[in-house]
């Protein structure tokens, strides 16, 4: 996607330079300078709308139409052309981990002809972990919403959907498409996503990405515009909070004990050119928690009390903590070829070396086999790590199929000769495989039979064809941690991150003493996890019956004693905790309708995410168009538009079309893929399936040295997309003449042996 999206945006920039704008003034596009060795990225950095240009002969100031020669040919892929920025504005509001972000923008349709249309694609880049809650755009006296609906409503919209209507064009990058958008028309529009905040030595770290190139500016004479950030932070903490760092130059308007409140106003001329970030600590060295309680609304369908428990580590950095014994899995299957398993080795080594003398760690490389680098832990120091390197550059070559439970198995007999309150498996793998819920079973088993001394499990997946909810639940059996990298780029980054934190804990078998004495409670995630020096742990749930005024929390220290932690317990004032665990609750749900094959859980999973507005597995989000005669009155200026019936005129006032939006859900996995091997996976679902028809389609053609009388390839070149049919297509006539009924049969008739 990364490089015809970028590609599309650079031709798009090349015809937006047919715009006139009056007095020889040309719209500014930005050109590599000569020595530079690569381009500039084009990837948005900020929310964007992009005019989507099939016929470049429509390119043309709206306002003051001029002379354009004429232009040969369609744009194939269409070109995009960054609209002008008019007004742009934020709110962010931080609760303990977690950010929700609200941004409010006009972009004009500067480069179409005021006679002709093109559709509008907005592109919004989500922060760290972002789910997206919403987006509402009104555009000539046409509205468009987002909303959640359930699996059984999307059958007649599935025809129809296509790629371009709308999704995730990568992670993290949601988009959708306005329709027919006429030249020269203002675009407002509403995005609302959640983040989760960063948490490094005791500082909570937000960044949104707000960073507009120097080409969504107006072109011709600029004037002052106002650019607006408002951001509120409640942490629900009864402890001073301290501003650490700020990208831009907020006024402070509100101080209390947990609560902050800043403002950013300014005429700019040009719009923000960086990243918003802010950061602050909650002071206090030594580990503390707390409790906060809500009732739910009456339009809850769980009328149960709410609870959000905090447990944070504290800013001393040099508290102890456990000693590391890891055992480090990683797939070297056929599919990791490449990026995945260059950069496993990297941060792998990485992991290594931050190790001491005093711990001590093995590795396993997995396919269909393991090679195992010690049978038991060795101890990390130089000459060890040093060998380790080695082991790793001769042994990690990409190749052969995915076994997961003998590797896993292994370890779990290595462990069992440890007898430690912490040691750790770190099972990496971009595939997924049959035996998941055998694997969970297993490892459930060997978990209860050892109670405390039982070793975590944290599981870090790569790419789309592996499933998340099983690797979520494999961590959530054996509590461990668990992250992901859905694009080859953050593979590196994010695992170095994962191993550092999973292997710093100091807090271990965490015990909450209220838990056992209350009716119909729920505890998310549960068993509890440690308590890790790099980030806070939170549980969340419901419950019946009444909370004291304080409670314990017990644990093991890294020096094997035991902790007492007092825990206040607080109603939450202004702090929505529904909205704030309800994606933690929906992905753990999910992880375990999975594994239990509850539809009952799938349900409730169902009711969360609409309720709650966090897409799932269960829901699909559609974009919903409202044609409103109040909206097109008021587009031609009028101020008071005359109330008509709304009963007797309901079908004439408003028209109601929904499209459905692709590519949402991460899915649970692709065991075909993973059996062809087909390099790992970042792209959409329906992408995947390509790639698995065309690798099915060259393996029947390798067995002949040929490609069939086509009759195969009709077959499934009806699923696929216009330039994969003429690759196909051309593939199939030069081979044709060698011809292959057998292959034919064996894929068009399967049932005929």
């Amino acid at each position: 996607m990364d490089d015809d999206f970028e590609k599309s945006v650079e031709s798009g920039l090349k015809l937006a330079k047919r715009i006139y704008n009056g007095k020889d003034r040309y719209v500014s596009v930005p050109t590599p300078v000569a020595m530079e060795k690569s381009s500039p990225s084009h990837q948005p950095t900020a929310p964007m709308f992009y005019a989507v240009i099939s016929d470049p002969g429509i390119v043309d100031n709206p306002d003051i139409p001029s002379y354009q020669p004429y232009v040969h040919g369609p744009c194939d892929p269409p070109a995009l052309i960054p609209l002008h920025l008019n007004e742009i504005g934020m709110e962010s509001d931080c609760y303990l981990d977690t950010a929700f972000i609200t941004i409010r923008g006009t972009w004009r349709l500067h480069c179409v002809m005021g006679s002709r249309s093109c559709d509008c694609r907005l592109v919004v880049p989500l922060g760290e972990q972002g789910s997206i809650l919403g987006v509402e755009v009104d555009v000539a006296g046409r509205s468009y919403s987002t909303q959640l609906i359930q699996m059984e409503e999307t059958h007649d919209l599935e025809k129809m959907a296509k790629h371009e209507h709308g999704g995730f064009l990568k992670p993290q990058m949601f988009s959708l498409t306005i329709p027919q958008v006429d030249g020269g028309s203002i675009l407002s529009i509403k995005v609302s996503w959640s983040q989760k905040l960063l948490y490094t030595d005791g500082q909570f770290s937000l960044s949104v990405p707000f960073n507009f190139p120097e080409y969504v500016n107006p072109s011709g004479k600029r004037y002052a515009t106002a650019e607006k950030i408002q951001l509120n932070v409640n942490t629900g903490i009864a402890k001073e909070v301290i501003c650490k760092t700020t990208s831009h130059p907020l006024k402070e308007i509100r101080r209390k004990v947990g609560k902050l409140g800043f403002i950013y106003e300014e005429k700019v001329m040009t719009w923000s050119t960086t990243d918003f970030c802010f950061s602050y600590v909650v002071t206090s060295n030594d580990i503390f928690g707390g409790m906060l309680l809500q009732s739910p609304s009456i339009h809850d369908d769980d009328q149960r009390e709410m609870f959000y428990l905090y447990l944070f580590p504290g800013n001393m950095l040099n508290r102890m903590v456990f000693r590391k014994q890891v055992i480090f899995l990683v797939d070297i299957s056929g599919s990791m070829r490449g990026k995945p398993l260059e950069n496993a080795k990297e941060a792998l080594g990485a992991a290594l070396s931050k190790f001491t003398p005093s711990d001590s760690f093995s590795i396993i490389a997995f396919n269909e086999e393991t090679r195992l680098f010690s049978s038991s832990l060795e101890l990390a120091n130089k000459e060890t790590v040093e060998n380790a390197t080695q082991w790793i550059s001769g042994n990690f070559v990409a190749g052969g199929d995915t076994n997961i439970l003998q590797p896993l198995d292994k370890a779990m007999e290595m462990l069992s000769e440890i007898h430690d309150p912490f040691s750790q498996i770190f099972l990496i793998t971009d595939g997924a495989v049959e035996d998941e819920h055998n694997i969970c079973n297993t490892m459930k088993t060997y978990m209860a039979s050892r109670g405390h001394m039982s070793p975590r499990i944290s599981t870090f997946g790569i790419g789309s064809y592996c499933n998340h909810y099983f690797l979520r639940m494999l961590a959530l059996i054996g509590r461990g941690q668990y992250d992901a990298a859905y694009d080859a780029d953050s593979i590196n980054v994010r695992m170095q991150r994962f191993f550092a934190a999973a292997s710093s804990a100091i807090l271990t078998n965490i015990t909450i003493d209220i838990f056992d004495h209350l009716d119909g409670i729920e505890v998310y995630p549960f068993p509890i996890p440690d308590l890790l020096s790099g980030c806070p742990l939170i549980l969340s749930g419901r419950y019946r019956g009444n909370f004291p005024d304080s409670l314990t929390a017990k644990g093991v220290l890294a020096d094997m004693t035991n902790s007492v932690i007092d825990l206040q317990v607080q109603k939450a004032k202004d702090i929505p905790l529904d909205k704030m665990f309800a994606k933690r609750q929906i992905d753990m749900f999910t992880a375990q309708a999975w594994f239990s094959e509850s539809k009952q859980l799938e349900e409730k999973v169902t009711k969360l995410s609409m309720q709650s507005g966090v897409p799932s597995e269960y829901t699909c989000m559609v974009l919903i168009q409202s044609d409103k005669e109040k909206h097109a009155l008021e587009s031609t200026g009028l101020k008071e538009v005359k109330r008509i019936d709304s009963q007797k005129n309901a079908g004439s006032k408003e028209q109601r079309v929904r499209i459905l939006l692709r590519g949402l859900n991460v899915g649970f996995g692709n065991v075909t893929a993973t059996m062809e091997n087909l390099p790992t996976g970042f792209g959409e679902s329906d992408l995947l399936e390509s790639e698995i028809a065309i690798a099915k389609a060259l393996q029947c053609c390798s067995r002949m040295a040929d490609c069939c009388c086509c009759l195969c390839c009709v077959k499934m070149c009806s699923k696929l997309n216009s330039q994969c049919v003429i690759a196909l297509t051309q593939l199939c006539t030069a081979l044709s003449c060698f011809g292959c009924l057998s292959c034919c049969v064996a894929l068009c008739c399967p049932d005929s042996n």
